[in-house]
């Protein structure tokens, strides 16, 4: 894949936005995601060209953030939380039956690009446990029952709503708003 000219220009336009064009790298490695579904070594590549940094600092920041995918990631990143308050909670039980029900373990996506799985150290919602996200929107206060309601939605073609926040939109579609380019 490769990345598309209005990715390149994007990029541009988001570095321009900083008076030092390093703090621009976080946003146009989301922009990258946003177009290629993660952050491929020519993703890598033209954070360098564009801020004038090494490959090397781009794929350190890249490798270092779990948000940062390395390979490409499904339509949807179903994340269960695993810290201490969720799995007390059962974490680890819903963490089982979706891996068993998507047929992936940890960062693995389906042949059909449609989940990547994962299990997350924390996504900040103690109070909140367990809790899954889907493309980073949260659902709370989940049981297995209610985890699997939720990736059968997903296989389905349904967009379940969040517990709380925006909608529900795709991994591409939420990582370009998070590169700062508005709503998808």
């Amino acid at each position: 894949m490769s990345l598309s000219d209005a990715t390149r220009e994007t990029a541009r336009e988001i570095a321009a936005r900083y008076p030092k064009s390093r703090s621009a790298l976080l946003p146009i490695l989301h922009l990258v995601q946003s177009d290629e579904g993660y952050v491929s070594s020519e993703g890598v590549a033209l954070c360098a060209e564009v801020l004038g940094l090494t490959k090397a600092e781009v794929g350190a920041v890249a490798t270092f953030y779990t948000m940062y995918k390395r390979r490409p990631c499904g339509e949807y990143l179903v994340s269960v939380c695993t810290n201490l308050s969720c799995t007390l909670r059962g974490a680890e039980e819903i963490y089982e039956r979706l891996s068993e029900k998507l047929g992936l373990g940890h960062d693995e996506t389906d042949a059909e690009g449609k989940f990547t799985f994962e299990h997350a150290e924390c996504l900040a919602a103690c109070d909140y446990a367990p809790v899954i996200t889907v493309n980073y929107e949260f659902y709370d206060n989940q049981t297995v029952a209610s985890a699997e309601a939720i990736v059968d939605a997903l296989a389905r073609g349904e967009q379940p709503p969040p517990t709380r926040g925006d909608g529900l939109k795709t991994f591409k579609e939420i990582e370009r708003q998070l590169a700062g380019m508005g709503e998808a």
